[in-house]
């Protein structure tokens, strides 16, 4: 077993996917992919990593999203280790429209737990494929950004190119 991994940039930096076995494993805004996969359970944390420029269908919807096409990472093939309410907030994270956002209370109900709003925000944080899987279209009840595991002003970004982009 090996994870492929590919780096391309973006306006916020570099983004790295890694895929193992046709699926998604992890994405993150960082040039490094030795670090998402340290952050990966412990079966493929111990695999061989290979460095590839590109990843076929999932460096090509990344691509797309980034030149407009905000709903072409929806269909990729994704495999999140968490439990099963992270596993329930990350699906309906995937169904939250690009140019829209929620509030973790919101994303805590429609996950089936409305009272399970920290554990809500805590699947966001042990979220490993950003931007797929779009916790950064989670926002506080307040309307305010709240965090983001790659910081304010990244997060910022995609909020403001899906808005540009969304609907086209």
């Amino acid at each position: 077993m090996t994870i492929s991994a590919a780096t391309m940039p973006t306006p916020t930096g570099p983004l790295t996917l890694l895929v193992e076995g046709g699926r998604l494993v992890a994405a993150g805004f960082t040039g490094r992919p030795e670090d998402l996969q340290a952050r990966l359970g412990p079966a493929l944390r111990e695999v061989g990593l290979r460095r590839l420029g590109d990843l076929g269908e999932f460096s090509a919807a990344l691509r797309a999203y980034l030149d407009g096409d905000v709903t072409a990472p929806d269909a990729l093939p994704v495999d999140g280790a968490g439990t099963d309410h992270q596993q329930r907030v990350w699906k309906v994270l995937r169904e939250v429209p690009a140019g829209t956002t929620v509030s973790y209370r919101t994303l805590a109900a429609r996950a089936g737990n409305p009272a399970a709003v920290r554990a809500a925000g805590t699947a966001c944080a042990r979220n490993l494929n950003a931007p797929v899987i779009p916790c950064h279209r989670v926002v506080r009840s307040d309307g305010g950004l709240g965090g983001y595991a790659y910081g304010l002003e990244c997060k910022r970004w995609l909020l403001d190119h899906e808005r540009r982009h969304a609907g086209r």
